[in-house]
């Protein structure tokens, strides 16, 4: 079956956030495990000079390459106005900072583009465990050029679920026995694309995500057969006015709904 216009769209833009997300890899990779410049922002949060140099590098490339899009970042002052355009980056230069400062290997950089608020293509590249993960709108999820899915158990089975340890506090009685705790995934984007993938069923997502946590990853659990909802069972809008959102549920089929109730009580 051809190709419609918009998933050819998608498959170029797919291909310029790849290209970029590889180099964006490498040099993040020049700072791993030498002791990077740490700065704390916000007063907690930290950021090292490779996402500063990781920031630099995808804002002066995609920028060169689409002038006319908007810019979302953790790292620089994000033009929300000017994201309003039909079309905007959306970007993280490292996804689980404290992971890459410590030496760990789950963190990732996380690129997408959004149109009207929706993800159209997006990219994970995580390069200690050599993976790059994308999808298209349209055009399906991939691991490194393999299709991944998502994967619930057989009904009654254990459900691996991600979460932090204090929400098991609202978990049903009836979960009780048939959830398992995942152990603690730094990267959020990371987290989410193991949903993607079928490693976990699902993960709850405390409130205070942002946008450049969300976008690319966001995309690959749709393509894959998934879907992140807020707790009124919509999706997420991106380049909008609010910088945070509220608390969210990552899943597939039934789960999405249990979850939801979850996150309602």
């Amino acid at each position: 079956m051809p190709e419609t216009d918009k998933q050819s769209e998608a498959r170029a833009e797919l291909a310029l956030l790849r290209d970029a997300a590889r180099e964006a890899g490498r040099i993040a990779m020049r700072y791993f495990g030498r002791s990077p410049e740490v700065w704390l922002k916000d007063g907690h949060s930290p950021v090292s000079e490779a996402d500063l140099a990781v920031d630099r590098y995808l804002k002066d490339v995609l920028l060169t390459e689409r002038p006319d899009y908007g810019w979302i970042s953790e790292e620089t002052t994000d033009d929300r106005a000017k994201a309003k355009r039909r079309r905007a980056f959306v970007v993280d230069p490292i996804d689980g900072t404290r992971a890459y400062i410590a030496g760990q290997d789950q963190w990732c950089v996380s690129i997408a583009i959004v149109e009207d608020g929706r993800p159209i293509a997006g990219v994970l590249e995580c390069p200690v465990r050599k993976e790059l993960i994308e999808a298209g709108q349209g055009l399906g999820a991939v691991q490194n050029d393999a299709p991944i899915h998502v994967k619930l158990p057989p009904e009654g089975g254990t459900l691996t679920i991600a979460s932090a340890r204090s929400a098991t506090t609202i978990f049903p009685e009836t979960w009780r026995d048939r959830v398992k705790l995942h152990a603690y995934v730094p990267s959020l984007a990371y987290r989410i694309a193991m949903v993607a993938r079928g490693d976990i069923a699902g993960t709850f997502i405390r409130p205070n995500s942002h946008d450049w946590d969300l976008a690319a990853a966001d995309l690959i659990l749709s393509e894959s057969g998934g879907a992140i909802l807020t707790n009124d069972a919509l999706p997420l809008i991106y380049g909008g006015p609010t910088r945070s959102h509220g608390a969210l549920v990552a899943a597939s089929g039934n789960l999405l709904r249990e979850m939801l109730s979850v996150v309602a009580e």
